[in-house]
């Protein structure tokens, strides 16, 4: 039997939908004007502020990623 909901309602076309504004958030996030405000002297726990940036976003889009597809299976 077809699908009768709107293409919008469609779990899997907005799973698509939200993993590219995650792409796309987290090219932006990833990019040189930010990664310019965080390249600075300064160090955390001995650690630079732009490793742990990078670390930080990396982990988000990690979780977040996992978080949408984990959460949208049936």
């Amino acid at each position: 039997m077809p699908n009768l909901q709107p293409p919008e309602q469609r779990p899997e076309q907005r799973r698509g939908q939200r993993l590219l504004f995650l792409a796309l958030l987290f090219g932006v996030l990833l990019n040189f004007p930010l990664l310019g405000a965080f390249s600075l002297d300064a160090r955390v726990v001995g650690i630079p502020v732009l490793y742990l940036y990078v670390l930080a976003v990396w982990v988000a889009l990690v979780a977040l990623t996992g978080w949408l597809v984990k959460g949208i299976k049936n």
